[in-house]
């Protein structure tokens, strides 16, 4: 099922317009991780997904293995877990807090404001389909890969004179999961297959405590169902074969294939989260696959999936390295070696993996983004809202992936309802809040009794600062007019939540600085606080994004002004005496110098406050925190290396940040290169790919500036598709580390501001307008 034009053209086709040309080499051909043998564990695996189902392909050739997960299949239903003690309780909590007796103040704020239980739901698996291959000799030549372009999947092997191909994909257009095993002899394959519900944590045991039913329902078709916990969502995954020559049956819940030509499985699961019949869902799902022979799936699953894929390209120069297995290519970076084209292998797949974890009508992508084999995974494989979910969408605009931005949208607005009940239960206040975990379901009460985390109220309000940039990306007047009211509602909470301090500022309280502890001058620690700088930060963006888009929309000037007298009374990023960045509103030290987190860093990115030309002090103070958190062993978890990454692409520093996309693949990587935090976190991935965006096209300063963090590593390239703020797609190709031409596309028109190097022009545009330009940023 080879698509054929993916043959000729791996790195997608350039756009028709010449302005976007890009001249293919050899380099730009690699899109595929590959490895010479079958996956040992788990993140080996390679990940195929739809948006809504996904697969994990191991690839073992006499006994093979999909583990398989839906978005929804989540433990348990919604639940009211708001502390009804939280209101009483709230006015000493604040005073603990200014009077410094933070002890008393955590003990009561762990009784008092924790979610009732304390935890929320947790993501699981669906399971996996096994297949056992009967042994036809020994194998040569093997291969697993997964080919970018096409979102595929592959095993080849030989056994004597027979050739095997195994082709996996996850189609959205026809919502199947689809294993397509092949042979260039007739009658070759002889296998069984099961579809099973173990997962990591009881692999081999008994699945039947975790399935209530199975059955074959005719003489093609396995139908497994069951759902986790009380009032959950209830689930159908069914497995159908269809083998070309031989002979296939069903005997008990076992799929036996004898001296088949070909076989074919296509897996569909649907669940009551999405329809009201899941049963009726699934077997039509299979029923209108089945319509299309293996290669007509295949061929629309490609042109579907190219529509978003091939968008951006991106040429960085190839090496020795190029030819390489991926698990020996990052040895190799691992020993020192500079691959500049693993590093756009890596952005690309940053971008697959968002494209088949993120999809107009699916859920957002968690902590995994789909794929756990888990029925408790780590950290519940939730949506932690502190950093993690927000890092998950950094690249979707820029990467010219707006749609897959959605997901996150529609979880914010689940979110809403629970949102105003928290805000009024545990605060009395208007608007909405939610804490630093959210779930399936939106719940937006405090998540656990880990006080350095649990008790932070901004979640909501930094996941409504995505709308904007939704907006500031597309300028989609529509889109903001719909999402206003929610942007309004999180920032209308802070109006009610806000306290004044010693010194009439305005504060948040309590609140925590993510997840790091500080040291009081008694040489006590802390955790709870008031007015951490991160709060303020993210309050200033969110206010002034409501302010710009109240007067844009021209309504709600009152309650513009209202949030303008407010922002003018909240903390201001200060500096502190090792010259940092302060991350408190008192000038502590922290008791982990190199802690993960470096939330006080918000305003520098994602945030737009702090930028070297318009606020060189105040970045020089943020360098100043980052090389401490360095010094001291900072970016030891893959997203948090990400975060630093995105940090130092806004310090404009070029080696620093090639340093550290060097740092991700050596040290936070796995074979599969899924983000290594460890365990596996896909924010590390899509972090450090909207960090690779960030070295090539910056746009947070009201410029388009080209190549503004080009490393030496990357002497000549080209990248096409990449968006800025303002509508513009942009193209740049390069030699000898300095721009050749650049072609820019205003999708709305406007003023474009382009800047390179030092050198800046502006120029108005129409809609529909290309401007093209040469390194002195002349028009030609």
């Amino acid at each position: 099922m080879q698509d054929a034009d993916s043959a000729d053209n791996p790195a997608g086709n350039p756009a028709k317009s010449a302005a976007f040309s890009v001249t293919l080499s050899p380099s730009m051909n690699n899109l595929t991780l590959w490895s010479t043998t079958a996956a040992n564990d788990w993140n080996e695996a390679l990940p195929i997904g739809n948006g809504r189902l996904g697969g994990m392909v191991f690839g073992g050739v006499d006994s093979d293995r999909i583990q398989i997960n839906e978005d929804t299949i989540w433990f348990g239903g919604p639940r009211d877990r708001n502390n009804p003690n939280a209101i009483e309780h709230l006015p000493e909590i604040r005073r603990l807090i200014q009077e410094g007796n933070i002890a008393a103040a955590e003990q009561l704020a762990v009784a008092a404001l924790s979610g009732l239980p304390e935890s929320q739901r947790h993501y699981q698996l669906l399971g996996e389909l096994d297949i056992n291959v009967t042994p036809s000799g020994t194998p040569a030549n093997y291969r697993r890969d997964l080919n970018l372009d096409n979102a595929t999947a592959s095993v080849t092997y030989q056994v004597g004179d027979t050739r095997f191909t195994r082709e996996y994909f996850a189609s959205a257009p026809d919502q199947v999961l689809v294993v397509h095993l092949t042979a260039d002899r007739p009658g070759a394959i002889s296998l069984s297959a099961k579809l099973r519900r173990s997962g990591a944590c009881n692999a081999g045991r008994a699945n039947s405590r975790f399935i209530d039913t199975v059955a074959a329902i005719d003489d093609h078709t396995i139908l497994v169902s069951g759902s986790s916990g009380e009032n959950s969502v209830r689930y159908r995954g069914a497995v159908r074969i269809v083998a070309q020559g031989g002979t296939a049956r069903i005997v008990g819940q076992t799929m036996i294939v004898q001296n088949a030509d070909s076989v074919c499985f296509m897996v569909a699961v649907a669940t009551s989260f999405y329809h009201h019949d899941p049963d009726s869902v699934v077997l039509s799902q299979l029923d209108l696959a089945c319509l299309k022979t293996p290669a007509q799936l295949h061929a629309d699953h490609v042109a579907d999936y190219q529509k978003l894929f091939h968008r951006v390209a991106l040429e960085l120069p190839a090496t020795e390295h190029s030819a390489l297995p991926t698990v020996q290519r990052l040895a190799q970076v691992t020993a020192g070696a500079s691959d500049p084209d693993l590093v756009a292998l890596y952005f690309q797949f940053g971008r697959y993996l968002l494209i088949s974890a993120s999809r107009p009508g699916t859920q957002a992508a968690n902590l995994q983004g789909i794929w756990n084999d888990h029925f408790l995974p780590p950290w519940d494989s939730k949506y932690t809202i502190n950093i993690n979910t927000e890092m998950n969408y950094w690249l979707a605009e820029q990467c010219n992936l707006s749609e897959c931005h959605q997901p996150l949208f529609d979880l914010l607005e689940r979110m809403r309802p629970a949102g105003r009940q928290t805000a009024k239960v545990m605060y009395n206040c208007r608007g909405i809040v939610a804490h630093h975990n959210t779930d399936l379901w939106g719940d937006t009460a405090p998540q656990d009794e880990y006080i350095p985390a649990s008790y932070w109220p901004m979640g909501a309000a930094w996941i409504s600062t995505h709308l904007w940039e939704h907006y500031a990306f597309t300028l989609d007047r529509d889109f903001l007019a719909r999402v206003y009211p929610t942007m309004k509602e999180a920032a209308e909470f802070f109006l009610d939540f806000l306290i004044e301090d010693d010194r009439g500022r305005l504060v948040t309280c309590p609140s925590v600085s993510p997840e790091n502890t500080y040291i009081l001058p008694s040489g006590q620690q802390g955790r709870i606080c008031q007015g951490p700088s991160m709060d303020s930060q993210i309050l200033i963006a969110l206010f002034t994004q409501c302010i710009d888009a109240a007067t844009l929309l021209g309504m709600d000037a009152d309650f513009a002004k209202q949030l303008a007298a407010t922002r003018a009374r909240l903390p201001q990023p200060a500096i502190g005496k090792h010259g940092q960045l302060m991350e408190w509103a008192e000038d502590y030290d922290e008791a982990e110098p190199g802690h993960r987190h470096i939330s006080h860093l918000w305003a520098l990115h994602p945030g737009t406050q702090i930028a070297p030309d318009t606020t060189p002090e105040l970045a020089a103070a943020a360098r100043v925190s980052l090389e401490r958190r360095l010094a001291h062993g900072g970016g030891h978890t893959g997203w948090s290396r990400a975060w630093i990454i995105n940090i130092w692409a806004r310090l404009r520093d070029a080696e620093k940040t090639h340093q550290n996309v060097q740092a991700i693949l050596a040290k936070s990587t796995y074979p599969n290169l899924f983000d290594r935090h460890p365990p596996f976190q896909i924010d590390g991935n899509f972090g450090a790919t909207a960090g690779i965006a960030e070295m090539l096209l910056q746009s947070h300063d009201g410029q388009v500036t080209l190549l503004p963090v080009l490393p030496a590593a990357w002497p000549t390239g080209s990248v096409r598709g990449l968006v800025a703020r303002g509508a513009f797609e942009v193209a740049i190709t390069w030699a000898n580390g300095r721009l050749t031409t650049a072609s820019i596309l205003s999708r709305k028109g406007g003023t474009l501001k382009l800047r390179y190097a030092n050198r800046m022009i502006e120029m108005p545009t129409t809609a529909g307008q290309f401007v093209r330009v040469d390194v002195q940023l002349r028009p030609v």
